[in-house]
């Protein structure tokens, strides 16, 4: 299902691309990717970092949003969301900047449903009403019933399924309305997918032979493997178990042509299932199996394919850079070589006026002196004010490192007077005097309740980041899977507390602490023996 949607999403950004006047080796080259992209990511994206590469050449703005809009799909089509999004905002910059309202539109669309896969459901409404409203204010029948669908998948998701058939309906009625055969293709599928998960499987099955119908009219057999596997699925589900096989078959043989490794696996992991309920355990055995290894073999390849892609990106931006780079430096000989000739041409008249004027030289000499001379202290007062500037500095990353101090002092003696007092209730608890026994619990609990809590934490770890820049920052980069524990522990190890005076600060006894170090040495990958403390003491 997500296959298909994405197809259709990268069709209508190839019309984009067409529409906005795009030279016709280009068109050629990003409808490629549409089937390229299936089975060849990182192919796909080389072919994007060519189109690019030109455009930034070239200076073409708009070949690069659509490229860079392109790029976000792929990223979308791969899993890689944060990459995608970051793409999808830098092509909105250009398409605002070249108010381009139907890019907009489109682009608004595509981050609509990136933000579906990222469960950010209020969100992708809001983008898809910003895409909605764009498309009926240019005219656009066919992205209007686009962001109707995604509109309809949204609410499906979030089991409201009386208004995704609404939309859904809204979306299927401009298709039809405009022979768009695809677009109505792909609306049924949804309708399908709604009346599935009701379990209305007579309305389902239509649904998807519609849109099989229609994926065979547009010769799309992308599209046609998936409704052909639901319509198996339908059938499974009825326990026609017969029809079930031969249209699931028949979608295996399909992908097997167009060598779609992906539906493979899906097809043949249906067969498997309904091989079973029929009790023909040979042949389900042998479909799981196939199964199976169709899984490994895709998570070989993307594995592969996913780096590949990563690098074609990298060397992409690379590109870019240096082309970048190129044409500043292109700039700058322009600018210096008339600045020569504008300096010899003064030159020139300056060597005349000179051979007949004598006073003139002298008069010149004089001033070019003095021009030296002030060039000569201004650069004495700039060099000043930067010594100026790099002191303070250093004097304000002292006063820093001291509040740093401050705070983990006040941090130690706060929880040491509270264990103190802790200790001292609890004997008194141990005390025979019932009277005083259910109050001084009361404290015992209140006291372990504020032990390394209140505001000194939060002023300790803000002190903490602002002696320490970006250091928290670029060690989730490194080790994720780090907790906001984790984090008090590595601050409190960064500014070389001992075990002792830690332990005290986060409240734990020594053992605890040692668990705790050797969670945190194994979430690092710290060899057997390597030092931790040091470790974090050379992060920078």
């Amino acid at each position: 299902m997500k296959i298909s949607n994405n197809l259709i999403v990268f069709t209508l950004f190839v019309a984009q691309l067409f529409l906005c006047g795009i030279v016709n080796a280009q068109i050629e080259s990003f409808k490629g990717i549409r089937v390229l992209s299936q089975n060849y990511p990182d192919s796909a994206i080389t072919v994007i970092k060519k189109q690019y590469a030109k455009a930034v050449g070239d200076k073409d703005l708009l070949l690069q949003g659509n490229c860079l809009q392109a790029i976000g799909w792929l990223c979308v089509n791969q899993g890689h969301y944060g990459q995608a999004q970051d793409y999808y905002f830098q092509a909105d910059r250009i398409y605002t900047q070249l108010n381009a309202r139907k890019l907009l539109a489109s682009n608004w669309s595509d981050i609509g449903e990136l933000n579906i896969f990222n469960k950010q459901h209020q969100l992708a409404k809001i983008y898809f009403n910003k895409a909605l409203n764009s498309f009926k204010t240019v005219g656009d029948k066919n992205g209007e019933a686009g962001v109707l669908g995604n509109i309809g998948h949204l609410f499906e998701k979030e089991g409201n399924y009386d208004s995704a058939f609404v939309y859904q309906k809204r979306a299927l009625q401009i298709y039809f309305e405009g022979a768009n055969k695809n677009g109505e293709a792909k609306i049924h599928e949804n309708l399908g997918s709604i009346y599935e998960d009701l379990a209305r499987y007579d309305s389902a099955y239509y649904h998807f032979e519609k849109a099989k119908d229609l994926y065979e009219d547009t010769q799309d057999n992308y599209g046609k493997i998936v409704v052909v596997n639901n319509m198996g699925d339908i059938f499974r589900k009825t326990n026609r178990f017969p029809e079930s096989i031969k249209l699931t078959t028949a979608a295996l043989r399909l992908a097997e042509r167009l060598g779609d490794v992906y539906q493979m696996a899906a097809t043949t992991k249906d067969l498997s299932r309904t091989y079973a309920l029929v009790r023909e355990m040979d042949s389900a055995y042998i479909y799981a199996e196939r199964s199976r290894k169709l899984v490994l073999e895709l998570y070989s390849v993307d594995g592969a394919r996913h780096t590949a892609f990563f690098q074609a990106l990298y060397d992409m931006n690379q590109k870019a850079e240096e082309i970048e780079k190129l044409q500043v430096t292109k700039k700058i000989n322009s600018m210096m070589l008339l600045g020569t000739i504008l300096v010899l041409i003064l030159l020139i008249i300056l060597s005349y006026t000179l051979y007949s004027r004598q006073k003139i030289k002298i008069k010149n000499q004089i001033a070019e002196s003095r021009k030296q001379e002030a060039e000569r202290e201004l650069t004495e007062i700039a060099l000043k004010n930067q010594l100026l500037e790099d002191k303070q500095l250093k004097q304000e990353l002292t006063l820093k490192e001291q509040e740093l101090t401050s705070h983990t002092l006040n941090l130690i003696r706060n929880n040491q007077f509270l264990e103190q007092l802790r200790d001292e209730l609890k004997e008194m608890v141990k005390d025979e005097r019932r009277d005083q026994k259910k109050q001084m619990q009361k404290m015992v609990v209140q006291i372990n309740d504020n032990i390394t809590q209140g505001v000194h934490w939060k002023e300790f770890m803000g002190t903490f980041e602002r002696v320490h820049h970006s250091f928290f920052e670029k060690l989730i980069q490194r080790f994720p899977e780090l907790t906001s524990s984790d984090m008090r522990l590595i601050a409190l190890l960064k500014i070389n507390l001992n075990n002792t005076d830690i332990a005290i600060l986060l409240g734990i006894s020594q053992d605890s602490l040692r668990v705790a170090r050797h969670r945190l040495r194994k979430k690092m990958g710290l060899e057997q023996g390597e030092d931790l403390a040091g470790y974090l003491l050379g992060v920078s």
